[in-house]
């Protein structure tokens, strides 16, 4: 059986943060599945298919990631596809202690999936999607925080 691991987000948009820990998680599973979250309630800055074109050109060159979207809840959507490992990034204190109740949450929905955490770098641990949208709603340049090959076309936005 293999190790197939979730990694659930909006993107909106990708980070290096996001780059960062899916590389490090790379070694620990047989497959990583990159699965951009759709909620109709939620309005992201960025259309979901660029979302999912600059996760896909991110990570072109892994064979064992795949990028995808779902709907309804995390739990199900890794129950669906065989996955039993949720894929998650620690920033801070406040981040642990949102996943935890989170990830206690999703083992009991999801009968058993597990939550893997990895803490991210002191370089990367200031860095959110939610800072860089600011950034580029501010019309700032958001470069240093998007991985290679994320362009921001400030004149679309």
């Amino acid at each position: 059986m293999s190790k197939i691991a979730v990694f659930p987000g909006s993107f909106d948009p990708i980070t290096t943060g996001h780059f960062d820990l899916v590389e490090r998680a790379l070694p620990l599973f047989d497959k990583i599945v990159i699965a951009i979250g759709v909620n109709s309630q939620k309005q992201s800055l960025f259309p979901l298919e660029q979302r999912l074109g600059w996760l896909r050109l991110v990570f072109a060159s892994y064979p064992q990631v795949e990028v995808t979207t779902f709907e309804g809840l995390t739990a199900h959507y890794c129950n669906k596809i065989g996955a039993k490992y949720l894929l998650r990034g620690l920033r801070n204190a406040s981040d642990f202690d949102y996943e935890k109740t989170i990830s206690q949450l999703n083992n009991i929905v999801g009968q058993g999936i597990e939550t893997i955490f990895l803490i991210s770098p002191p370089a990367y641990s200031h860095i959110s999607s939610t800072i860089v949208r600011e950034i580029i709603k501010g019309g700032g340049d958001a470069s240093p925080f998007l991985p290679s090959g994320v362009h921001i076309d400030q004149e679309k936005l």
